[in-house]
């Protein structure tokens, strides 16, 4: 008796009108954070989950102007990072979003080079991180119910190894299990959501939060100056 042929499996895309849908959104998204200068020129990227079993992505390309970013600029990708729709490169950090909604269920993942998150990434660096607490914005986070809060935004080295670099932040999420984001050195912030708009309110929490953080000790070494002149 002639053994059954098996027959090879192919990767299929995920649901065409959910990808259309949020390839929509992310490109919405693009253009407003490159606005308010959290992603200007090609820094910063961004995905949504459209599936969970198989895990599908739609991520925005690699090296494109935010402040341009269409929806013809989003592909979707496996759980490998492998590109299944789309004719674009996905963003070189993709296995970082892949290890961020592994690790916390996420249901969107986003990722800013603002001026203030590159320069407390490096002010705070010898710390491995930065404490946020008793400001009335931490209540815009995700469970957060008072100012009391202390969020504490852990600090990672930056690395072109985006293999190594995933591994070290699944290691950094499990450290801090409450944690709402973190910032890689000298580059920028990632937080996320359980869908796009809770991950985009997360991004203008923290924003604003780290934006206050270096103004403040700002007007306090321009003040401290000041007495001493």
């Amino acid at each position: 008796m002639a053994k059954p042929v098996k027959q090879k499996r192919t990767k299929k895309p995920a649901d065409a009108a959910r990808f259309s849908e949020l390839a929509i959104l992310l490109a919405e998204l693009g253009r407003n954070f490159y606005d308010r200068g959290w992603a200007l020129g090609t820094s910063g990227n961004f995905s949504a989950v459209i599936c969970r079993e198989p895990l599908r992505l739609a991520i925005t390309w690699s090296g494109v102007d935010k402040g341009k970013l269409t929806a013809d600029q989003i592909v979707q990708i496996d759980a490998r990072g492998s590109t299944i729709v789309g004719s674009g490169r996905p963003s070189v950090e993709a296995k970082v979003h892949l290890a961020v909604v592994r690790a916390r269920g996420a249901g969107a993942v986003l990722h800013t080079h603002s001026v203030w998150s590159t320069i407390l990434s490096e002010a705070y660096a010898g710390n491995n991180g930065i404490s946020l607490e008793g400001y009335e914005m931490l209540k815009g986070l995700a469970g957060v119910q008072t100012h009391e809060h202390r969020e504490w935004l852990p600090i990672l080295e930056n690395s072109q190894d985006w293999v190594a670099q995933a591994r070290a932040v699944e290691e950094t999420l499990q450290q801090h299990p409450h944690a709402h984001g973190f910032l890689l050195r000298r580059h920028g912030l990632y937080t996320w959501g359980q869908n796009l708009e809770e991950a985009k309110r997360h991004v203008e929490i923290l924003e604003f939060l780290l934006e206050v953080l270096g103004r403040t000790h700002g007007a306090a070494r321009h003040s401290s100056r000041a007495v001493g002149s």
